[in-house]
């Protein structure tokens, strides 16, 4: 469980050269809400290795990719592990046809953190409409990206 918390935060934290093309350097996969930080990627379902995608039975395939959402919390200093969150979110084509994301939640000890799989068309640009709820944290927080996919070959 530990290798698939270390495979998405390495996917986290870097663009793969399948799924994540076309994002600008000024965009950073993180945004901050007060003293929460959301992380999040898109990344190409071949990443992860295929005795992890069994075990939380993800489908992997050069069409299908993952969206990887992870609240982290800074308090004094110190910055939590993934915290459990209400997770929901749409992803939209350019022809703006929806298709509701369907989060999974993975919990490795300390750290939790939510992967929606899809299915993609090469070269295709996706919005991504994402809101999470955490405890005690009144107003929900909204994400809103854009990704550029791309099969793997």
């Amino acid at each position: 469980m530990k290798k698939l918390w270390l495979l998405v935060c390495a996917t986290l934290f870097a663009f793969t050269a399948q799924a994540q093309v076309d994002q600008p350097k000024e965009i950073a996969t993180t945004q901050i809400f007060g003293d929460y930080t959301v992380h999040y990627n898109v990344f190409n379902s071949t990443d992860i290795p295929a005795k992890v995608a069994d075990v939380y039975k993800l489908v992997r395939g050069k069409n299908r990719a993952l969206v990887n959402i992870s609240v982290t919390k800074t308090e004094n200093g110190v910055t939590s592990l993934g915290l459990p969150a209400e997770v929901a979110g749409v992803r939209r084509n350019l022809m703006q046809q929806r298709q509701t994301l369907t989060f999974i939640q993975v919990s490795e000890g300390e750290a939790t953190y939510y992967l929606a799989p899809f299915v993609f068309n090469n070269e295709e640009l996706l919005h991504f409409d994402i809101e999470l709820s955490v405890n005690g944290v009144a107003k929900p927080m909204k994400l809103t990206f854009n990704r550029t996919l791309y099969s793997d070959n």
